[in-house]
Formats: structure tokens, C-alpha cells, sequence
């Protein structure tokens, strides 16, 4: 199995629920770096004690007062330049001392809204029909419910796993995964050959709720060294809607140097996020092959993951084709080390380095697809050549102003670049208070794939002239996007059309048609529900976004429950199951 290496450019209650609102949103489990920096350091671990041992601690200063703030002239906010890690946020004056709880809306309509919330930070969604019906999987982990969309005016749960939410934070587990088990981000695609779905679901290590700090606390590092779950992913042939009618017919780690070793002794990352799976003979993964691709600074994360390709021709039998390495993820490897530390993040505690996520690729190789498009935090941007997927390619690389705190590089919209030959590059915001460098969605030039180039920035979302404030950092909790969706969605992405989850700004429909001129078409800006969100998860607004390409509608899911929208940038909505079926079987 071969690598590619390539040279390219007991807490209180407040506590626990800033961990749980931490941890839920898929970030860092632990309190303020900067505030705690007087806590001394407690490392066994041979790899994060290496880490330290790589240069000097850079942590950012907290900003001065007044350097950040409201602009009184214009409304505006004036972002700080950088931060400490942190997932406290930092109220500052001209800031809501209320959660609004008005709702705000433009060039949209809200067909239905469901107050069910299925975890009120971090969810995945798939559609899939059988039978003629509808359905719709959200999930995360543990918890898991299944929903019967057929009539999105009209939806029925259909299965409930995990706690439920509520004004009082999480209830009792109902119908609890076994110990250790849980739904992983999942792909899920028709397979013409067995002629029948079949969903690939990611196992990534268990760190939310394990691991707080890795340099404070070494009995947690060392229980995900030895994580009692499987660290890779599982293929399901999918009969049916309900997980009865699933049958599991592989099961792979993606630790390489240890293919057959036993949960508890597998090393690396498992997948991260999604994998990028389209039903044909090939799949890519992010993930961190082995315990050494360790050259990361985000406190409760051990692994900077690159990607791998496995064959997928018989799903029964997945078989490893390639793992791609980039410079500056490898522990012990004196390359590896030196373009880690010439990053200007080394050092920080706080910086994501490595994928957040599968290769992100706008058509398969199977049809004749060239390139997939790697964000990889504050490594940046690569391209990769996939058209031999046991010979993954890096052909260019692009890297970003530092943003910190916050994640960098977490997701890549490639829905327009066939047409235009821009991709849209964004992380996302860890805090609330908008305390942290501006979190922009970078729109980027592949048109060369060889030297891809920021072209601009999509515009950052303004508040209605009847809204309270002047900027959306003023209405309290977070701010920033999160994705615009997953390219399991059904239908076909429109051209010139981006709706993004934007947090306390709801959903946010950015109008592209012109890419030279990027607008914001349509939003629905949800209310705070301050009677039915735990006040501690009040600030995570509007985590994800699910599009229906083939009805026309847009699934926004909020913390206190989840709406259908319509809007007429991209026409008339339908409320009937589609005559061809989802996963698409063409």
C-alpha cells in the first residue's frame, strides 16, 4: 500500500454546557487556551509531546479593547484580526442584550415548519425513495430520526434513536445504539451492477465528549489512542427506509499499516465526514491513515488527515487503491515537520490542519471526471488529478489569510465550477460574539487547475432595514457560514443559485449568476426560540441546509426544529414525490 508523498506550494453546569455546545458543533472540547494559560501542560503522549517540542507556543493575544467593535458611522462590525482558541464567546457593546426572537424573510416562503429538533448544533441529512415515499435521514452520532417527507406539508417521524431536546438540553437515550455504534456521515447511491442503494457510513474517531485538551489531559488522549469503536467505515446494502431493512456486508479500517487489527488497536482518524461515494467503482475518503499524521494544532483533535481511493467495484469487498499525503502532516519526518512549522499557525492551539472532509468532486471520474478539491484547513486548497485513482495527483495549491480562532477550510461548493470555473472555499466560526477573525466564503479560480487564484469574496449578510441592529454580529450567538449542503441532494444543482447555512443569519441564498457580481438573493432568518432551546444552545441558530433540486425546496435545520422554503430563484415548489427516484438511477 503505497503513500504519495508530493512536494506542493467534574465540571459546573456552565462548563458542561459550554463543552456540550462545543462538542455538539463538531469543534473543540475545551475551555479557553488563552485563559488557561497559566494551567500547566501534562503530556505522556509521545506524538503531542513532540508536537510542543516543534517550536514555541504563538497563541494570539486577546484582542485590545476598541480594536474590534462597532463602527458607530457606518453599523458595521469591525472584526478583531485574530483570537486565542476559544468557545466563549465575548459580548461587546452595541450587542443584543436579548435573543430576538423575530423572524426576518426575503424572496422565500415557509411552506412548513416541524418543531422537532434532532440535536441542536451539528446534523447530517440524506434523502432517499422507496416505494414511491419520500424520506429524509437526520442524524448525528447517536442520535437519529427518520422522517417521511413524501408530503413535505405533512411529515411523519418514522424513527426516533439518541436523546431528546429540549428547554432543559438532552433527555433520556430512546432506543439507544448499542455501546460504541452510532449513524456515520453517510453517502448513499444506487449501484446499477447489484441494482439496489447502497449507503457507505463513516466511523471517525470519537473524540466529542472524550477529549477536552490534548496537552492537559493525557488519560483522554490515550483512550482515543484505543478507541472502542471502529476507526474506517461500513458498506450496507439498503432495502429499505428503516435500518431493518439494511444489511451490512463490509467493514474496513482505514488504518493501513494495520489493516486486520481489532477495534481497540486501530490507528489514525477512521473517515472523516461524508465519503465521496457516486455508486460506481471508486470512492474517496478523508482520513488519517496511522497514528504519525499527528501535525495539528487544534486542542481535541490527534490527527491531520489526508485522503484515500478505494475500490468499490464489488461493495462487498472494498479494496485500498491509494493514499495521498500532503507536506506537513507526518510526525517524526523531518519534511513533514519543516512545513508544518513555516506555517504561520504553528504554534497557535488552535488551528485545524488536514481535510475536514471527503474530496469534494463536481462530476465522477466515471463520467469522465478530472479533478476533486481538497480543503484541508489552514493548509489550504489543493487540487487533485483523479483520473487514476490509485495514483492521486496534487496539481495545485492555494493558501489562505489566516483566520483565527475559528475553522478554516472546512467545506468547497463545487456546484458551479463546471460552468464558470470558480469553486466556493469557506471555514466556519467556532465562537459566539463574532469573537474571532471574519469568516469569508472565498470564491476561487480553477479555471487553471494548476494555479488556482481567489478571485473575491461572496458578500457578508446584512440585516433587514427593520431588524434591531445593523449587523448580525449585534444579534448575539454565532455568525458565519456553514455549508451549503452535500452533493447527496437531490436533483441537480442550479446554476447560479448557493444556499448556505449562516448560523444566526438562518439561511443565506447567494445569487452567482453573474460571478463577477455575487448578491444575496433570498433569506429566511429564523427566530430564537427562548421557550424551547436549553439557553446554553441558544447561539447555534441554523447549522445545516438540505436542498431538493428536483421539488424545488430548501430543508433549513435550526436548534429548535427544522423548516421547508421555498423561493423563486429556483421556481415553483412541488409537494409530490418525483417520478424518478433518489438516489438518482441514471
Amino acid at each position: 500500500m503505497k503513500t504519495t508523498l508530493l512536494s506542493v506550494k467534574p465540571a459546573s453546569p456552565l462548563v458542561r454546557s459550554r463543552l456540550a455546545l462545543s462538542l455538539a458543533l463538531g469543534l473543540v472540547a475545551s475551555a479557553s487556551l488563552h485563559a488557561e494559560e497559566h494551567a500547566p501542560m501534562n503530556i505522556t503522549d509521545p506524538l503531542v509531546k513532540r508536537l510542543t517540542e516543534l517550536g514555541p507556543e504563538r497563541i494570539p493575544a486577546e484582542p485590545a479593547p476598541g480594536s474590534y467593535g462597532m463602527d458607530k458611522a457606518t453599523g458595521k462590525f469591525i472584526w478583531p484580526v485574530a483570537t486565542p482558541f476559544s468557545h466563549e464567546g465575548k459580548p461587546f457593546p452595541g450587542e443584543l442584550d436579548y435573543w430576538d426572537t423575530k423572524s426576518y424573510i426575503k424572496n422565500m416562503k415557509v411552506e412548513a415548519y416541524y418543531p422537532i429538533a434532532v440535536e441542536p448544533f451539528h446534523t447530517w441529512q440524506n434523502i432517499v425513495d422507496f416505494a414511491g415515499k419520500r424520506y429524509l435521514y437526520q442524524y448525528v452520532r447517536r442520535d437519529l430520526k427518520i422522517f417521511d417527507i413524501s408530503n413535505p406539508k405533512d411529515v411523519k417521524v418514522l424513527l426516533s434513536k439518541g436523546a431528546p431536546w429540549g428547554p432543559e438540553g438532552p433527555g433520556e437515550e430512546v432506543n439507544p445504539y448499542p455501546a460504541e455504534d452510532f449513524f456515520g456521515a453517510a453517502s448513499i447511491q444506487w449501484n446499477k451492477k447489484l441494482g439496489k442503494n447502497i449507503m457507505v457510513q463513516s466511523f471517525e474517531t470519537r473524540r466529542f465528549g472524550v477529549l477536552s485538551d490534548k496537552y492537559r489531559e493525557p488519560d483522554k488522549v490515550e483512550a482515543i489512542r484505543k478507541s472502542k469503536h471502529l476507526k474506517g467505515f461500513k458498506v450496507y446494502e439498503m432495502n429499505g427506509p428503516l435500518p431493518q431493512d439494511w444489511k451490512l456486508i463490509a467493514t474496513r479500517t482505514t488504518d493501513i499499516e494495520h489493516p486486520d487489527a481489532p477495534i481497540g488497536e486501530q490507528q489514525g482518524s477512521g473517515v472523516r465526514d461524508i465519503p465521496a461515494y457516486f455508486g460506481g467503482d471508486v470512492m474517496y475518503v478523508a482520513a488519517a491513515p496511522s497514528d504519525k499524521y499527528a501535525l495539528t494544532e487544534y486542542p481535541n483533535d490527534l490527527y491531520n488527515s489526508g485522503y484515500q481511493s478505494w475500490d468499490m467495484s464489488d461493495p462487498s469487498n472494498p479494496k485500498l487503491l491509494d493514499v495521498l499525503t500532503v507536506p506537513g502532516q507526518i510526525m517524526g519526518d523531518p519534511e513533514h515537520e519543516a512545513v508544518f512549522k513555516a506555517n504561520p499557525r504553528s504554534g497557535n492551539r488552535a488551528s485545524w490542519m488536514g481535510s475536514r472532509a471527503s474530496l469534494f468532486i463536481p462530476k465522477p471520474v466515471e463520467q469522465g471526471g478530472k479533478y476533486g478539491y481538497a480543503a484541508m484547513g489552514g493548509m489550504g486548497l489543493y487540487v487533485v488529478d483523479i483520473t487514476d485513482a490509485a495514483n492521486l495527483k496534487v496539481v495545485g495549491h492555494l493558501e489562505f489569510p489566516v483566520s483565527v480562532a475559528g475553522t478554516e477550510g472546512d467545506a468547497i461548493d463545487v456546484s458551479q465550477v463546471e460552468k464558470t470555473g470558480l469553486i466556493y472555499f469557506s471555514g466556519y466560526p467556532l465562537t459566539e460574539d463574532c469573537y474571532e477573525a471574519v469568516k469569508d466564503i472565498y470564491a476561487v479560480d480553477v479555471s487553471d487547475p494548476t494555479k488556482p487564484v481567489i478571485k473575491h469574496t461572496l458578500p457578508l449578510p446584512t440585516p433587514p432595514a427593520d431588524a434591531a441592529f445593523t449587523d448580525y454580529c449585534q444579534r448575539k450567538g454565532s455568525f458565519g457560514p456553514k455549508r451549503s449542503g452535500y452533493y447527496t441532494q437531490p436533483g441537480v444543482s442550479r446554476d447560479g443559485i448557493l444556499p448556505y447555512a449562516y448560523y444566526n443569519a438562518g439561511v443565506q441564498v447567494f445569487d452567482v449568476r453573474n460571478p463577477d457580481k455575487p448578491t444575496i438573493g433570498a433569506y429566511f432568518v429564523p427566530p430564537f426560540d427562548t421557550k424551547n432551546v436549553v439557553s446554553w444552545a441558544m447561539g447555534n441558530l441554523t447549522h445545516g441546509t438540505y436542498t431538493e433540486y428536483d421539488r424545488n425546496l430548501i430543508w433549513v435545520f435550526t436548534n429548535h426544529g427544522f423548516y421547508a422554503l421555498s423561493t423563486p430563484l429556483l421556481g415553483e415548489p412541488s409537494f409530490e414525490v418525483p417520478n424518478k427516484p433518489w438516489p438518482s438511477r441514471d
